[in-house]
């Protein structure tokens, strides 16, 4: 659900012994303090939030963090910084700036549950998801910056197997990589790619919607969680009655949609989709932990079968400032790959497999640094910060006559 206008101005009005319990807390305790008196807070409105959102499309920046009892920050290159001249949000303010804008069915997930996720819109600049919470008896939120189009792959610096994954008929894909690595645009990415290439019916379930995919060669449905259906696990559950080539999921988060995915995936679907993990080895252990003891034994052969690949990445700063860029492990299944992942005893050997699979596309994490040292796009102190393993990173930097043995920097 995406809001650009004034929202149900009542919905929390409602809730007058819950305000006040929220907001009269965090006074209460501002004047226990002796503080509250001499703090100069600003009443803010919906124009202040669209200035601060403008103001951080302009900066290329990734998020904006408003809360009560505070000035309004922003992301940039990864440094949260304080917005210039802006004073403390007035605690009430705040609460009525976020019953402005919330939707009516995200404002009664929010008065239930105290916190919700939901997408807001400002005309000319673009879209963002917000995840608006309680914290310290206070409203606080926090408003990611969606670009209207995800990109290709060339200009968001991803390699062109990328693509070949995209391009499969059947089986799992999977991307990725901490919080605020880029895994949902690449998803995107891959989903326009299809699009655009491919005369198939594409389903998305979401949390929430971020880009908006209209028809092109493909038909595309798209349904946010919350909103459409109420769990990734329900959508999956009935999502092969709704004649799908293509499923995204957006994230992997209990045993029922991964079991799901991976009947998809073996029954003649592509499916993408994400999950929290640093690498392909993390990955495949992670999916097996989903499931009990008793069933790790079928899952691997499932997955062994099934599973095309993974996108690991990280977002690392460029060495001329401009931005940051992805650092990638690509893995893809070929048979040492499928072997590794149905016998526990040898999956400790995907990362050495991967680091030799040029060939096939592969690279581990370390050699898209290394790559990105050559090309002079990454610093070398900002890769060795960002190494999964900054001895080996060094020594595949000497091998390569990048650096001489013994430079520490």
């Amino acid at each position: 659900m995406e809001r650009s206008a004034a929202g149900d101005g009542g919905r929390f009005r409602r809730m007058a012994g819950s305000t006040a319990h929220h907001t009269g807390g965090f006074l209460a305790r501002m004047s226990e303090d002796g503080h509250r008196g001499s703090v100069n807070y600003a009443a803010v409105d919906q124009n202040d939030l669209d200035r601060w959102l403008t103001l951080l499309a302009q900066w290329e920046g990734s998020d904006l963090h408003i809360k009560a009892g505070a000035a309004p920050r922003v992301r940039i290159d990864g440094d949260l910084r304080v917005l210039p001249d802006e004073k403390d949000i007035d605690p009430d303010e705040m609460l009525l700036l976020i019953e402005t804008i919330l939707p009516p069915r995200a404002g009664e997930v929010f008065e239930r549950h105290h916190e919700v996720d939901f997408a807001y819109s400002v005309a000319g600049i673009g879209r963002f998801r917000v995840n608006a919470f309680y914290q310290r008896s206070t409203v606080a939120a926090v408003f990611r910056r969606v670009r209207p189009t995800p990109g290709s792959a060339e200009e968001l610096g991803l390699p062109k197997v990328v693509y070949e994954l995209a391009a499969e008929q059947r089986g799992l894909v999977l991307v990725t990589g901490p919080t605020g690595s880029g895994k949902t645009t690449t998803l995107a990415t891959m989903i326009d790619y299809i699009n655009r290439t491919r005369a198939c019916h594409i389903v998305t379930i979401e949390d929430p919607i971020e880009y908006l995919h209209r028809d092109n060669v493909a038909s595309v449905d798209q349904r946010e969680v919350g909103f459409d259906t109420d769990t990734f696990a329900t959508a999956m559950r009935v999502v092969l009655r709704q004649d799908p080539d293509v499923i995204l999921v957006g994230e992997m988060r209990d045993t029922e949609t991964a079991e799901a995915a991976l009947t998809a995936a073996e029954t003649g679907h592509l499916v993408l989709s994400t999950l929290h993990t640093i690498n392909a080895t993390e990955t495949i252990n992670r999916i097996i932990d989903f499931f009990p003891p008793h069933q790790q034994n079928q899952i691997r052969v499932s997955l062994a079968g099934a599973l095309k690949g993974t996108v690991a990445q990280r977002l690392v700063r460029r060495a001329d400032g401009s931005g940051r860029i992805p650092a990638l492990e690509i893995m893809v299944a070929n048979g040492r790959i499928r072997q590794c992942i149905a016998d526990p005893e040898i999956t400790g050997e995907i990362e050495q497999i991967v680091a030799e699979g040029e060939y096939y596309g592969m690279k581990t994490f370390d050699q898209s640094l290394a790559d990105h040292i050559q090309e002079g796009t990454v610093t070398l102190q900002e890769a060795l910060q960002m190494s999964s393993n900054p001895h080996d990173l060094r020594i595949m930097l000497e091998q390569r006559g990048l650096i001489s043995t013994g430079n520490r920097w």
